[in-house]
């Protein structure tokens, strides 16, 4: 109702991607947010941005270089270390008709601001029956990035995406990032946007053209007809990488990039798994009512006649993060273990 109300003509943006219109060309993970941010910002005087170090350092990981220059600072605002702060004038503002990007430098810092995330952004509109909408989108990087241990390493896609009332939107490349990214400033519901720090020099082909993404869409990057492998973010990255060397003792997998995980593609994830008749789900996540436990449940509630061999996730061990990078390698997921949970649900072992 709000899309139609608000931006009529938003589904004939949709999801360009089998045209073969556009222009291409290569470019980074953060060029491609930053393009999304400033395309809308020049679309739309009501979008702004506010962070720490997103102006005049240019954004911690040089996502926002170059907007203070174009856009000033009313518009591309720092803020101090003070996330339940700026995530609060970031709330009220949206309710006043504004429509903010915050950014968490990471998404660790978020939980001394969720109590404004889930409390005030997912809630208003119910609470207020519908008098108040809240078009907010909080990005920033999540997960591993690297040897900065326990506190800096964590993956909380599960935790906002049992919050009804919230959007969450986790991209894998430039292209899903940039597309996925302006759907989520245009949506009138608060749509938490989560990159990887790990992500951010990748690099890929994007339209020089304005396209949309639709926020719930999966999409299948490659197709297969032996096992079904699900994952999101840069953990398609091991889900490719599987992919490849299954391919080389003649496996055909079947590869789901989930896109978001609130709301879930579930109709794309149980047609494929009725196809392949196996699933491995690979997520960074640590196991205990993970992305991955819901779709466990439901392929088995749609889909079970159709398995042959019961669903196995692969994620992080139940641990915290340590420093070591030894430690770091054994913990996550990786390409071995993911080899591992196709040969088993194949019977292969």
């Amino acid at each position: 109702m709000y899309r139609k109300r608000f931006f009529p003509n938003f589904d004939r943006f949709l999801d360009q991607t089998t045209s073969n219109s556009h222009t291409m060309r290569e470019i980074q993970f953060r060029e491609a947010l930053r393009e999304a941010m400033s395309e809308e910002m020049r679309r739309d005087p009501l979008v702004y941005l506010m962070g720490e170090e997103v102006a005049e350092y240019n954004g911690a990981y040089k996502v926002s270089q170059g907007m203070l220059d174009e856009f000033g600072a009313d518009r591309v605002i720092d803020t101090p270390i003070a996330e339940l702060g700026f995530a609060g004038i970031g709330v009220g503002s949206a309710m006043n008709g504004l429509r903010p990007i915050i950014e968490f430098m990471t998404f660790n810092f978020s939980l001394v601001a969720i109590d404004q995330v889930i409390n005030s952004a997912a809630k208003i509109m119910s609470m207020s029956g519908g008098q108040y909408s809240c078009p907010i989108v909080f990005r920033g990087p999540t997960g591993n990035a690297g040897m900065l241990s326990s506190q800096h390493s964590q993956n909380f896609e599960n935790w906002f995406a049992n919050t009804p009332g919230l959007k969450v939107v986790v991209p894998s490349n430039p292209y899903d990032a940039k597309g996925l990214l302006k759907s989520s400033i245009r949506d009138n519901d608060p749509v938490i946007f989560m990159e990887s720090e790990l992500m951010y020099g990748d690099k890929g082909q994007v339209p020089e053209e304005e396209y949309l993404i639709p926020i719930g869409k999966a999409n299948i990057t490659r197709e297969g007809n032996d096992v079904t492998l699900i994952s999101f973010g840069k953990m398609m990255k091991v889900a490719h990488q599987a992919a490849d060397e299954l391919a080389k003792n003649g496996v055909s997998a079947e590869v789901i990039d989930l896109r978001s995980v609130r709301p879930i593609d579930y109709a794309t994830v149980i047609n494929s798994v009725k196809k392949t008749n196996r699933c491995v789900i690979v997520e960074e996540a640590w196991p205990l009512a993970a992305i991955s436990s819901e779709l466990t449940y439901n392929i088995q509630r749609n889909a079970f006649d159709y398995l042959d061999s019961p669903v196995i996730r692969v994620n992080s061990l139940d641990l915290p993060l340590p420093y070591a990078p030894t430690l770091i390698e054994a913990i996550l997921p990786n390409v071995k273990r993911t080899l591992q949970a196709v040969e088993t649900v194949m019977y292969r072992k």
